[in-house]
C-alpha cells in the first residue's frame, strides 16, 4: 500500500503537466496572446504553456510529435501542411485574424514613402545595407515579402541584400538595433516597438491575404483546448486583437 501511495505521488505532477494546455503560435501573435492568456487565467483556468516562433518551425515540431493542443499559424501554408498530415481536428480550423505588411525604418530616422513599382528600395538600403525580413524560404512574413516585392518589380534589385531572419520578431530586432536600415514586417509587430517607425504600407494587392488560421490538433484535442480556441473569439479577446492592431475576421 505504501508503495502504491508513493507511486501516486510521483505520477500526480506528471499527470498535471500532461493536462496543461500547450499553445504553439506565430511570433507575431506574442503580445496579444499573452494578454488574452492573462484574461483566460482570470476567468479561472490554468495558465497555458505558450511557445512563439516561426509558423514553419512550430508546424514541423508538431509534425515530429511535439505535444500541442492549439496551433496558430501566420499563413495558410503551414496549417495546410499539418492538415495534409492528418494532424489537425478539421472542424476546429478557422481564420481568425488578418494583418498588413509594412516597411519599417529606425525611429531615429523616420521617413514616409509611397510603396509601388517606382519606389527605389535599393536607394533606401544604400550600397551595404540589408533588408530585414523573415526568411522567404519558409517564414510567412518572408514569403509575403517576396510576393510583394516580385509583384512590384523590386525583388531582383534587393533579393541579394536580404537579412533573412528565422521569424518576424527577429527581423524587427535587426532594425531596432540599427543592424539593418530597413525591414519588412507585419504592422502589429511595428506598433509594439518604439525603436522603429512605419515608412509605408504594402498594397494588399501585392501579396496573398495575410490570414491567421487557428486550430486544435488531433493529438491535443481536449475540452480545454476547444474552450480556449473558442475564448479567442469572445468579445473580450476581440478587443485585445483590435487593440494590438490585428484585423479581426
Amino acid at each position: 500500500m505504501r508503495t502504491l501511495f508513493l507511486l501516486l505521488l510521483i505520477l500526480a505532477p506528471l499527470q498535471a503537466r500532461a493536462q496543461t494546455l500547450t499553445v504553439f503560435a506565430a511570433a507575431s501573435l506574442t503580445d496579444a496572446l499573452k494578454d488574452i492568456s492573462e484574461m483566460w487565467v482570470k476567468a479561472g483556468h490554468e495558465a497555458p504553456r505558450m511557445s512563439f516562433d516561426s509558423s514553419s518551425t512550430l508546424a514541423r515540431q508538431i509534425q515530429q510529435g511535439a505535444p500541442v493542443n492549439v496551433f496558430a499559424s501566420a499563413d495558410e501554408k503551414w496549417m495546410d501542411f499539418l492538415t495534409k498530415a492528418n494532424m489537425i481536428a478539421p472542424d476546429t480550423r478557422h481564420d481568425l485574424l488578418g494583418n498588413d505588411l509594412v516597411l519599417i525604418v529606425p525611429a531615429s530616422h523616420p521617413i514616409h514613402v509611397d510603396i509601388g513599382p517606382e519606389f527605389d528600395l535599393s536607394a533606401l538600403l544604400g550600397p551595404d545595407g540589408r533588408l530585414a525580413t523573415g526568411d522567404p524560404a519558409h517564414v510567412p512574413a518572408g514569403i509575403y515579402t517576396e510576393q510583394a516585392l516580385r509583384k512590384l518589380g523590386l525583388w531582383d534589385k534587393v533579393s541579394g541584400h536580404l537579412a533573412a531572419a528565422p521569424d518576424v520578431r527577429s527581423a524587427l530586432l535587426l532594425v531596432e538595433r540599427g543592424e539593418a536600415p530597413a525591414g519588412i514586417v507585419y504592422s502589429t509587430d511595428a506598433t509594439v516597438s518604439k525603436a522603429v517607425a512605419i515608412a509605408g504600407v504594402f498594397p494588399d494587392s501585392s501579396h496573398d491575404p495575410i490570414t491567421y488560421p487557428f486550430a486544435v490538433t488531433k493529438a491535443g484535442d481536449t475540452a480545454d483546448a476547444r474552450a480556449f480556441l473558442g475564448f479567442l473569439s469572445t468579445p473580450a479577446a476581440r478587443e485585445v486583437w483590435i487593440r494590438r492592431g490585428f484585423k479581426v475576421e
